[in-house]
């Protein structure tokens, strides 16, 4: 469903749905629009959009499988067309939907010949599968085929740890995120002489949860990372008036400060993609190509240094000079005597 258009009002933010459609059970798929924006602003929005919906919003899925007669992962069994490996490859592509923190105990229990999917699995009353028809094995002959499941809600991604790993037992790669693209544009206009700016947020889910609810759980995630900065000052006042009682000296705070602030910087910088730099095409192609995708990336160059790289005029230098100084406030060393 497809919406024409675009809210733009004049103070207040706003946002609206302009495209949303299933492409498949496993596969949903959502457009919005934010505005207005002060210059600056939807960027800052995106970035931290784009990540906390890939790596903070939860799902569910299969952690653990437990099989009977198998020595090892690559291990086969009579009658059972893929191998175990294959199998649990499988088992880790489910779509799950949960609502439970607690792990929960699933299992499938087939007798063959048939092809065993996902509506196979034996679930409790808090999880639901997204998709019945995901294949998971095929039985060719008369012979039972009986794994035992452990189901986590978690989210991002965790790997296995085969010294965990047992006869027969085998946990398996767990991918949480039911995120499966997230993606973000910004569109400037003007609006009574000033530049304006509209965020557009693209994200494509599983299906266990629609691109609607995933960018509100993102936000939520957000919120609550930031809640703790809103009684800093508080904070920073009361530890003032302690450590005054205490009577503090020759702490070196001050070289602690300018290093935390430094760190700081350092992390940040190695989340923000040159992208939002908004170079003209030669430049940030180029940059591209030297395999410079972040600011903390661009940063280990000085002017000089791009200068010399093929195509990479002394305009395009500007040109990146500028939106540094412009979006970041920091100034591109001229070469490597006057890096500090």
């Amino acid at each position: 469903m497809i919406q024409d258009e675009i809210p733009i009002p004049v103070q207040t933010l706003q946002w609206k749905c302009i495209e949303s459609k299933k492409e498949g059970k496993r596969l949903h798929y959502g457009r919005f629009a934010v505005s207005p924006f002060r210059k600056g602003q939807a960027s800052t929005v995106g970035v931290a959009m784009r990540r906390a919906l890939l790596g903070e919003v939860e799902g569910t899925s299969i952690t653990y499988a437990k099989f009977k007669n198998v020595v090892h992962e690559y291990s086969t069994l009579v009658g059972i067309k893929e191998s175990i490996h294959d199998i649990l490859i499988n088992l880790k592509e489910i779509v799950l939907q949960s609502d439970s923190y607690e792990t929960q105990k699933a299992s499938i229990s087939i007798l063959g010949p048939r092809d065993v999917t996902a509506g196979d699995i034996l679930l409790p009353t808090s999880v639901k599968i997204i998709d019945a028809s995901q294949h998971i094995a095929t039985i060719t002959t008369a012979i039972p085929l009986d794994v035992e499941l452990r189901i986590e809600r978690d989210c991002g991604y965790r790997t296995l740890n085969l010294k965990e790993s047992q006869s027969g037992e085998f946990f398996i790669d767990a991918l949480f995120t039911p995120i499966r693209n997230a993606n973000y544009s910004i569109h400037s206009f003007e609006s009574n002489n000033k530049v304006r700016e509209i965020l557009f947020l693209e994200v494509w889910t599983n299906g266990s949860l629609t691109p609607g609810a995933a960018l509100s759980e993102a936000s939520r995630d957000l919120i609550d990372l930031f809640i703790i900065f809103l009684n800093m000052e508080k904070e920073e006042s009361i530890k003032e008036i302690e450590n005054n009682e205490l009577n503090i000296k020759n702490f070196p705070s001050t070289s602690i400060s300018v290093d935390i602030d430094r760190m700081a910087k350092e992390v940040a910088f190695k989340q923000i993609f040159i992208d939002q730099l908004e170079l003209p095409a030669r430049a940030y192609n180029c940059l591209k190509k030297m395999q410079v995708h972040t600011v903390s990336d661009l940063l280990k160059y000085t002017q000089y240094d791009l200068k010399k790289v093929k195509n990479f005029g002394n305009k395009s230098v500007e040109q990146v000079v500028e939106a540094l100084q412009e979006r970041f406030a920091i100034q591109l060393p001229k070469d490597q005597f006057n890096i500090s």
